[in-house]
């Protein structure tokens, strides 16, 4: 039976430009868009949470942007209309990533939708967090079998797959995090050696017990903590910054680093480089990288893993409303793996 689509809709939007996310969003109340040719109309269900929203709600990406912002990057949901030549059909679940995702109906070019076996919530981190982990370490970081990788947040979105993307890679996989409980989750999940940066130094236990360095950073804190992979970096060790979330939330959106000016004699002692990584750039790699990571997952070789808030202070992130509450969430350090928000429930307070 086809769904009944209303004549107006809810979405999230940003009013004015800061990083100050829950104090800039508010919901408008729009007509639902009708999809034109070569587009479909989404009824979302679930929608994934990143550091980075609070740089778009900034205004960081693009200085010329002018609010109010449609927000959010990544959606799942199920087809309820179709214009002309395209080959999906109303009931289909599918997955996307494009802006405007905080919405409850979205309007996506056929093309750039990824169709789904259902409408499981451990499909939608293979979006932003999966592929920025496997084509970020495979294309930039140029991954190797038998190399050192450390991967920081390694409890995180996408953290938990560059865990399991190196390691089955054939490497040695040491990952940092935050809890007892992340430790453990790293354990389950591949990792060789944790860190919980908060009990044991990262610098000394990296330079003690790997003293030749190593081969393949995967780096989204910035900070000290960039600092101190930058001196951890082994021969030819290769970098990849794909974040810097310790200074999101700071005016200028970064933590200065003391280690910039002496950077490039420490890269050349080492033949080593820092390599920047931003999905945006690798939207032709996206397609065969989500299929794989599906297909993965569906036989069992690749594990997914999200936090829906059920273990929050506010319990379950539901609704539009549940987005700040996941906002907050994510910059609490205590979320394990994916943060994603239910929209078809729906909760109390912004």
């Amino acid at each position: 039976m086809a769904q009944v689509i209303p004549r107006t809709m809810r979405k999230l939007v940003a009013s004015r430009l800061s990083q100050k996310f829950r104090e800039v969003v508010e919901i408008k109340e729009v007509p639902v868009p009708s999809p034109g040719d070569g587009e479909v109309l989404i009824k979302n269900k679930f929608v994934g949470i990143n550091a980075t929203e609070i740089n778009f709600t900034a205004g960081r990406y693009d200085p010329n942007v002018k609010p109010p912002l449609d927000i959010g990057f990544e959606g799942m949901g199920e087809v309820v209309g179709v214009g002309s030549n395209t080959k999906l059909k109303p009931g289909q679940p599918v997955m996307y990533m494009s802006y405007g995702a905080f919405a409850e109906y979205k309007i996506v070019p056929a093309r750039a939708v990824i169709p789904l076996p259902s409408l499981s919530a451990a499909y939608i981190p293979f979006l932003v967090s999966g592929m920025t982990a496997s084509i970020a370490l495979e294309k930039v970081g140029d991954l190797k079998s038998g190399e050192t990788v450390l991967i920081t947040a390694a409890a995180g979105g996408t953290g938990q797959f560059a865990v399991q993307w190196a390691k089955q890679a054939g490497c040695h996989v040491i990952g940092t995090c935050s809890t007892p409980e992340k430790v453990e989750f790293l354990k389950k999940i591949g990792c060789d050696r944790p860190i919980n940066y908060k009990t044991e130094n990262l610098r000394s236990v990296l330079k003690s017990e790997y003293p030749k360095g190593v081969d393949i950073i995967y780096e989204s804190i910035g900070g000290d903590i960039f600092e101190t992979c930058i001196d951890s970096l082994a021969v030819k060790g290769r970098l990849i910054v794909i974040g810097f979330i310790e200074g999101y939330k700071s005016d200028l959106g970064f933590t200065p680093s003391r280690t910039i000016a002496t950077l490039p004699v420490k890269l050349l002692k080492k033949s080593a480089s820092v390599r920047g990584f931003f999905l945006e750039h690798f939207r032709r790699d996206t397609p065969m990288y989500a299929t794989k990571m599906i297909d993965m997952y569906n036989k069992g070789t690749l594990k997914s893993f999200v936090d829906l808030g059920e273990t929050s202070e506010k319990g379950k992130f539901s609704g539009l409303l549940g987005i700040s509450d996941a906002v907050d969430y994510l910059y609490s350090q205590k979320s394990i793996g994916k943060i994603v928000v239910d929209l078809d429930a729906t909760s109390s307070k912004l």
